[in-house]
């Protein structure tokens, strides 16, 4: 029989390891895998010499260092990282892939709550749930209600997506449930790929011009900073929401807050670039509902990570296949 591989855990010191890996998933490692400290992940800053230079897997989540040559060369034997969170474009270098290294990601569970989060934004915002919410909290009583928000509601709502991303797919999966009509804006995605997602093929413009509410879920790249701009946010219909949980750098922040401020738009938002400081008008308009960058796995659903990249490991470990590979092709496309 083989040895089974010497693992090596890397995470944030502001991640506390069982937040990832609790009691079962760590009698699963070890069942698999060697490693010096059970237990103890190290911060990229004070990763021992000698482990990293004996490890083969690297068992990582939030706070990895950067994967170049000169990080390499100090890991001689590493054959895969197994990542426990999401995007691993910050880390992975084209020298990971020059030397043949696995990698591995878990950002298929950490799509779910993001859809989840999003899926719900989408319902509350479609019944004007925060507009009705101020509306009660000045009048408190329901006189009016019924004339003034005549229009609201989901029944056969537009509701635009933008990207077939991971989670863009599992937002369009979960609407499925609902008497909604879904436009769909992913240049890589041909009329009949987004029919069978459940929606209908547009360009961005007509998606923007058409929808009450408009969700982001395309990757951060180059080709997508801005992707809303002052142009297209004016497009938006009068009173649509503009729900944003992918990259705060595919708005132009200060043309959304201008177009928030006039009361023309309402936004759910948890993600914004730049962050707002203390004083920025996203805190206060009652038009906004902002969270901290929350939409993702957050308190128990950090297990989920843990958990995937656990069978990750017991799959390395058993000679099979990865089940959720990344590759290096893939990384230009996604986030």
């Amino acid at each position: 029989m083989p040895e089974s591989p010497r693992i090596l855990a890397v995470l944030s010191p502001n991640v506390p390891f069982d937040d990832l890996f609790d009691a079962a998933a760590c009698t699963r490692i070890e069942s698999v895998a060697r490693w010096k400290t059970p237990g103890r992940a190290y911060g990229a800053e004070d990763i021992p010499g000698q482990e990293l230079a004996e490890a083969d897997v690297i068992l990582g989540g939030w706070g990895m260092p950067v994967l170049d040559d000169a990080f390499l060369d100090r890991a001689p034997n590493l054959r895969a990282v197994i990542y426990a969170a999401g995007s691993v474009k910050h880390f992975v270098t084209d020298a990971v892939w020059r030397r043949g290294i696995q990698v591995s990601t878990s950002a298929w569970a950490n799509a779910l709550p993001v859809a989840e989060y999003t899926v719900a934004a989408i319902l509350f915002t479609g019944k004007n749930a925060f507009g009705l919410r101020e509306h009660y909290r000045d009048a408190r009583s329901e006189d009016g209600l019924r004339s003034e928000f005549r229009r609201i509601g989901n029944y056969r709502s537009t509701v635009g997506i933008i990207g077939a991303s991971r989670i863009g797919r599992r937002v369009l999966t979960l609407l499925r449930e609902f008497d909604l009509e879904v436009l769909l804006y992913d240049p890589f995605v041909t009329t009949e790929e987004a029919t069978e997602l459940g929606a209908r093929k547009v360009e961005l413009d007509e998606l923007c011009a058409t929808c009450g509410v408009v969700s982001i879920h395309a990757p951060e790249l180059p080709s997508t900073r801005h992707l809303l701009d002052a142009r297209r946010l004016e497009l938006l219909r009068d009173g649509a929401t503009l729900i944003n949980t992918a990259r705060g750098s595919l708005v132009d922040t200060d043309a959304l807050i201008a177009q928030l401020t006039s009361g023309r738009l309402n936004a759910v938002l948890d993600v914004v670039e730049p962050m707002p400081a203390d004083g920025s008008p996203l805190f206060t308009l009652p038009n906004v509902f902002l969270t901290p960058h929350v939409a993702g796995s957050f308190g128990r659903e950090l297990h989920r990570l843990g958990d995937s990249a656990v069978a990750e490991l017991e799959r390395y470990a058993s000679g099979q296949e990865l089940a959720h590979a990344v590759s290096r092709r893939e990384l230009t496309r996604s986030a």
